[in-house]
């Protein structure tokens, strides 16, 4: 009877003229609990252009050593056309498992210049499978549409999720 009280008062129950007023309206299934928080990881870092950057972040056991910042260039073919070609701008990452479990990653990166302008982003992690323990992989998170002011970052912003 308060529903339908507060559900009168708020002018939402029409009574049709010389009619009753609806039925008590059914409620509402409460939204499912939550399912177990990910594991997850952000850091604000400075940003060095086409250099290793050693990182020391563990994440339940998923340990990231480094990241680079550049741009994919082909240094020597045996083909004259493909000599100093682009092939996109990416953040490339070393990550090693050194948990007992399987981990499943997905990384994001945003790259900051000195005023605190976002002139980048890129994301990436495992697309099919995992990373086995005792594993170390390369992932490249591709810079696409705005990439042209990379080079001059000043800082960047690391976030690293864990799937179940």
């Amino acid at each position: 009877m308060q529903t339908l009280l507060l559900v009168a008062a708020l002018g939402l129950a029409q009574v049709p003229p010389g009619g009753s007023a609806p039925a008590t309206p059914t409620p509402v299934e409460a939204a499912p609990a939550p399912a177990a928080p990910l594991s997850f990881h952000s850091e604000s870092l400075g940003f060095i252009w086409d250099r290793t950057i050693p990182l020391a972040i563990n994440l339940d056991g998923l340990k990231v050593t480094s990241i680079f910042f550049n741009k994919r260039k082909v240094e020597k073919s045996l083909f004259d056309f493909l000599k100093n070609a682009e092939f996109g701008t990416r953040a490339q990452l070393e990550v090693t498992n050194t948990s007992k479990s399987p981990r499943i990653p997905g990384f994001a990166v945003a790259v900051l210049d000195k005023d605190g302008r976002l002139i980048g982003v890129a994301s990436g992690g495992t697309k099919v499978g995992t990373i086995q323990p005792g594993e170390t992989e390369t992932f490249d998170l591709n810079f696409s549409q705005v990439k042209e002011r990379l080079a001059s970052g000043d800082r960047f912003l690391l976030a690293i999720e864990l799937r179940n």
